[in-house]
């Protein structure tokens, strides 16, 4: 199989995006190219066909390089979900938590085989594998333990492109620093450098390139400028970016950034709408009077819901609703609407039962056992009859209460043909549901944006638009376009090793 490798010199350099960019720009050569990432930190996540979870970047990698995402693109993916521990995902199944100090013992071993089986997989099927490493590859306490990043590379002697975020500054240092750090073996191995997110007149880099060409010996292969193309974020350092020159839009969106919020990158289609401004909300902050407020995904649904309850973030929602407010909640979010979440188990949290935000007259179950699945339903509310694609991620099961008085005088409809997945009160104020992926379906979107609208007297929308995946293609055509137009990957590309 023919390999390379996409590492960066610190988080959120730009080699998820990078590397999505190289697997579209393969493609459209002909090569029947895959995505790799063999261990992955992230709460944004996909469910594929066969109900196996993998990081959402490599997912988007797959479509990239327009294939399926399958699990062996992200053999291990860790979700971290507070205390210091994660939840393991090994070959797309949760196999346990645990914490740092004891993933090495109990999971390096076992990680490198599902890894290694996963490649071996990768080869027989795809002639050119475009890995992407995590983090740093540098963090020397950290080397021994490395399943991601220059390991890989060895194994699959890939040339290996190194990335690094000029827009932080310190970029030279970055890059130099890097490259003093990894053993000769791995040095060896770095083709090229592509300085990233690089604002300004191209001109006044050509010195600091030249020192950096001349002290390293290697060559860089580009400079690519900062451009507001929207891309998936891979973990919520994404989310610090999401909020820059947000001013009023006709459809105003706030989502609450829960401490273990998960995939946020469900509002990737409302964020490419033009009529719609999406504000991601610090728990602490005032939450104002938007048009709808969105309670995302959480890895913990009872940890979220106690940080809803101490930062008063609660009686601000209720007041919102009593106002005459919108909230929608999705998967956790979802859970956190009702009545209490009950932890027999203690999975989550040292209480057995916690109250919820008391907006539906709903329950939910924490259960050990983890519902991984996509599905296809159709919509009731707020039109019915739109096909629905999406998956679900959750622990628990959501019910109405059974033969209790109940404080919440309201009428709940279901919002699908499957009552499972979710439900809105009788005057439409509350919504909720468990299908992530829910916004890419474009009829159903613009219809719930629609409701929104005719509330504050706006004209209706079209809502005879393609789904989000359509849009995605776009962007990630303008993605690959951006990387060829600046980026060489000729030296990578006739790298004997290949």
């Amino acid at each position: 199989m023919k390999a390379m490798m996409v590492v960066g010199t610190t988080s959120h350099a730009g080699k998820s995006f990078i590397t999505s960019a190289i697997c579209r720009i393969l493609s459209r050569q002909g090569w029947h190219v895959t995505p790799f990432k063999g261990q992955n930190m992230a709460l944004n996540a996909y469910v594929t066909t066969t109900g196996g979870e993998i990081g959402y970047a490599q997912a988007v990698q797959a479509w990239a390089a327009g294939i399926n995402p399958r699990v062996e693109m992200n053999p291990i993916l860790l979700k971290p979900q507070g205390n210091m521990t994660s939840q393991v995902i090994l070959g797309g199944k949760a196999v346990g938590v645990t914490t740092a100090a004891e993933y090495y013992e109990k999971y390096f071993d076992k990680g490198w085989q599902v890894i290694t089986k996963s490649l071996n997989r990768l080869a027989a099927e795809y002639d050119f594998v475009v890995c992407e490493g995590a983090g740093s590859p540098a963090e020397i306490n950290l080397q021994h333990r490395d399943l991601t990043n220059m390991r890989i590379a060895k194994h699959l002697n890939a040339p290996t492109l190194l990335v690094v975020d000029i827009d932080r500054g310190g970029a030279f240092a970055h890059v130099v620093g890097t490259l003093q750090l990894l053993g000769e073996s791995e040095r060896a191995l770095i083709k090229g450098v592509v300085i990233n997110k690089f604002r300004g007149q191209r001109s006044l880099l050509d010195s600091g390139i030249e020192w950096l060409e001349n002290y390293t010996g290697i060559p860089v292969l580009g400079v690519i400028p900062w451009r507001d193309i929207s891309f998936s974020a891979e973990d919520s350092l994404g989310l610090l970016d999401r909020n820059h020159s947000r001013t009023e839009k006709e459809t105003n969106i706030t989502v609450l950034r829960l401490p273990h919020i998960s995939n946020f990158t469900d509002f990737e289609p409302l964020d490419a709408e033009n009529t719609v401004a999406i504000q991601y909300l610090d728990l602490h902050q005032h939450l104002g009077y938007p048009d709808a407020v969105i309670i995302p995904g959480s890895k913990t649904t009872i940890n979220d819901l106690m940080a809803l309850h101490e930062t008063g973030m609660t009686k601000q929602l209720q007041d919102y609703i009593a106002a005459g407010g919108i909230i929608l909640g999705i998967c956790g979010g979802f859970q956190m609407l009702g009545e209490m979440v009950f932890d027999p188990d203690q999975l989550e949290s040292d209480n057995v039962a916690y109250p919820a935000l008391g907006l539906l007259p709903i329950e939910t179950v924490i259960t050990p056992e983890k519902i991984v699945r996509q599905r296809q339903t159709c919509s009731l509310y707020p039109q019915p009859g739109f096909p629905i694609n999406g998956y679900e991620i959750h622990q628990g099961i959501t019910r109405f209460p059974i033969n209790r008085s109940h404080p919440i005088k309201t009428t709940i409809h279901a919002l699908f043909d499957d009552n499972s997945l979710g439900m809105v009160n009788d005057n439409q104020s509350v919504w909720g549901c468990y299908l992530h992926g829910i916004f890419d379906n474009g009829a159903w979107r613009r219809t719930w944006l629609n409701y929104l609208r005719h509330r504050r007297g706006l004209p209706y929308l079209p809502t005879g638009i393609t789904n989000y995946r359509e849009q995605r293609e776009t962007i990630l055509d303008n993605l690959a376009d951006l990387v060829e137009e600046f980026v060489d990957l000729t030296p990578l590309l006739n790298n004997k090793s290949i």
